[in-house]
């Protein structure tokens, strides 16, 4: 098939990787350059989100936050001024929902489909095609992309219509964000109390606290391994769209706001770009102990 990718970061590139990897032609375009490795591969690099989205069947983005897709998919240059009817825009960035069901139906009115799919799964996932992708829109589309899909991740859900795949992504960040506060304390609490916490982690990893959190970022913890990963400036964007949809449902999200504090009290010390297990460093701060001192 003939695709186009949008926003090659962190995670944007590795799929994008895994799509021309899988046989199709696959059209490139970021704000910094389509990256040499993917170009060597078959990739074409483009000028623009519009060139990407004239030369497409199925157009896939992965940018950072709400704004940007808005840019990338309406602004000078986007991909509106380059779909025909009957293109497929897939959205695989973390974003609002509540905008998403507005981006979604600018796309309709085009004579196009759109699908929001957020992922989970971090750099790794990305890497090895390991991410869990949440869909939200029609099940026709969905049917044509789940092979596309199948070439970035394992887990492939549609949850419902569009917006439903960011409001279960959001779901997902609010786990993630209370899993690692409560490995962080745990660890901070062993270590203070005299234990050693790798050993510690690896008694709990045989138990019921087991998660992957604790295994992947409970040993980035002990080890002091804080590169992204998954930047806390992101995760702190996935709270606020948690906390500020909430405001909206009147739902009370007390513990997400506890975490969105710790990130923010990370950021406020030049954390912005730790991975998100760095958590830690805020309850260390308050401990005045560092896990494995």
């Amino acid at each position: 098939m003939k695709l186009g990718f949008i926003g090659l970061g962190i995670m944007g590139s590795p799929m994008a990787g895994n799509l021309i990897d899988g046989g199709h032609e696959v059209r490139l375009f970021s704000r910094s350059g389509a990256p040499q490795a993917l170009v060597e591969k078959g990739g074409v690099a483009c000028g623009s989100a519009r060139e990407v989205a004239e030369g497409a069947d199925v157009i896939f983005l992965m940018v950072p936050d709400t704004p940007h897709v808005e840019a990338a998919l309406f602004g000078e240059g986007g991909v509106a001024e380059g779909l025909s009817a009957g293109k497929i825009v897939v959205d695989m960035s973390s974003i609002s929902p509540i905008a998403t069901k507005d981006f979604a139906s600018r796309i309709n009115a085009l004579g196009c489909q759109y699908l929001d799919a957020p992922v989970s799964g971090g750099e790794v996932g990305a890497r090895n095609a390991t991410l869990s992708i949440m869909v939200g829109g029609e099940d026709a589309s969905f049917d044509k992309v789940r092979p596309l899909f199948g070439l970035m991740g394992k887990n492939i859900t549609l949850v419902g219509g569009n917006g439903a795949g960011q409001t279960a992504k959001v779901a997902n960040q609010i786990i993630v964000a209370l899993n690692i506060e409560a490995v962080a304390e745990a660890l901070l609490f062993a270590s203070k109390a005299g234990a050693d916490p790798a050993r510690v982690r690896e008694a709990l990893m045989g138990g019921f606290a087991s998660s992957k959190v604790l295994e992947v970022h409970g040993e980035r913890m002990i080890k002091r391994t804080f590169d992204p990963g998954f930047r806390i400036g992101l995760h702190q964007k996935d709270l606020n769209l948690a906390l500020s949809n909430a405001r909206e449902l009147g739902v009370s999200l007390p513990n997400t706001a506890t975490c969105q504090e710790l990130f923010n009290a990370c950021a406020s010390h030049g954390g912005a770009g730790w991975d998100h297990s760095a958590l830690v460093r805020a309850l260390e701060l308050m401990a005045n102990h560092e896990i494995g001192s």
